[in-house]
């Protein structure tokens, strides 16, 4: 059944497709053999856009085979050198030397075996049970499965650093298997992701380029959108072999430490609570009823010693701020029910404000302003 929906952000593909090719080979691996021709048919692909984030891909089902890898180039000994100086070179930038790293949908491990060759700790996950033997057999440290959304915990993990070659544009669902990766490795995790370069097929006008094999075909803008929103960082991208692959390294993103905003929270009370003190319960008002001050109200904790909240918008008047419950009034308030202090917390309003409480009400009470950084009196 064709997809109607971008693979990666879940968006509307544009209506029709970009493309249109019939009779078009099922896949470009598994050849027919003489016994099967009578049998074998082509099939219709259909190119399409997402409206979201422009990403390309075909809209039919997947080969049957998608899990797993197959590397006829591998052979090359061009590409095996070529590789094993990317690898040195990947390893000694991000100081992986020691550490552990998987390769996601190693094959028979020809690309896993220059990685052990290294000074890492060298893992592999493949789904095929023929490719898993064989590099059992050769002596990698290899186990089997895919990277979707039920594989959970992957073994040997958590690891440091990951290689994704030329694997990613194969798979029906790349969100699965990016977040099943990101939750098996290190906070610090840096990876190499390959795919093939839709710029250049662009820039080329390459037809022959589309194959059922290939479900997703990623330009620099489309692949840094995709792993951005898997929870990883793009630090670079390069094309290498004559601009057909885009080479791209990512590290996971952390989540934020704003921890110290507790820190800051208990400044900021501690200022206005000194500034407070002197003043007793209920003889203190709040100019400004915006959602600032009502967090800050509740979360310094200092609605017991305020009388009520000031604020211009009518609106507001009349009514009690929610969770503290202190009645929101007029600025005529000030007047008809005086109090000792005015505690400003109107954000980018609260210079107007002192302002007005200094020169148009010509009130002579102390009064401050909380800033970003902290109290201010005026």
């Amino acid at each position: 059944m064709a997809i109607r929906a971008c693979r990666v952000c879940g968006r509307e593909l544009f209506r029709g497709p970009l493309l249109r090719y019939e009779n078009m080979p099922k896949a470009a691996q598994n050849f027919p053999a003489a016994a099967d021709l009578a049998d074998e048919t082509g099939l219709d692909l259909e190119v399409c856009q997402c409206m979201g984030c422009g990403l390309v891909q075909l809209s039919g089902e997947p080969v049957p085979y998608y899990r797993e890898v197959i590397r006829a180039a591998a052979v090359s000994e061009a590409i095996k050198k070529e590789k094993a100086r990317q690898f040195a070179d990947f390893i000694g930038k991000h100081s992986l030397r020691g550490k552990k790293m998987i390769e996601i949908g190693c094959g028979r491990g020809e690309f896993l075996s220059l990685l052990s060759a290294l000074e890492v700790q060298a893992y592999g996950l493949e789904f095929s049970e023929t490719s898993v033997a064989e590099c059992l057999k050769a002596g990698l440290h290899v186990a089997r499965g895919y990277p979707g959304g039920c594989t959970g915990l992957l073994e040997n993990g958590p690891f440091d650093a990951f290689l994704l070659l030329m694997f990613l544009e194969h798979m029906p669902d790349p969100n699965a298997a990016l977040r099943t990766l990101y939750d098996n490795l290190t906070d610090q995790a840096v990876g190499l992701v390959e795919v093939p370069n839709f710029d250049m097929v662009l820039k080329n006008g390459l037809f022959s380029e589309f194959i059922g094999d290939h479900l997703l075909y990623f330009t620099r803008e489309t692949l840094q959108s995709t792993l951005q929103l898997n929870g990883f960082e793009w630090t670079g991208c390069e094309e290498l072999r004559n601009d057909y692959v885009l080479s791209a390294v990512v590290k996971k993103r952390p989540p934020l430490d704003i921890t110290y905003f507790h820190r800051h929270q208990e400044k900021i009370t501690a200022e206005v609570m000194t500034y407070l003190k002197p003043f007793a319960a209920k003889r203190v008002a709040v100019w400004g009823a915006g959602h600032q001050a009502l967090a800050l109200i509740a979360l310094t904790g200092i609605a017991g010693s305020i009388r009520y909240v000031v604020d211009s918008a009518p609106f507001k008047q009349g009514r009690y701020t929610p969770a503290t419950h202190l009645p929101v009034v007029a600025p005529e308030a000030l007047f008809e029910d005086p109090v000792d202090a005015v505690l400003v917390i109107a954000g980018s309003y609260s210079d107007e404000v002192a302002w007005k409480i200094r020169q148009e009400c010509n009130l002579k009470m102390p009064v401050a302003v909380l800033r970003g950084d902290g109290l201010e009196r005026v």
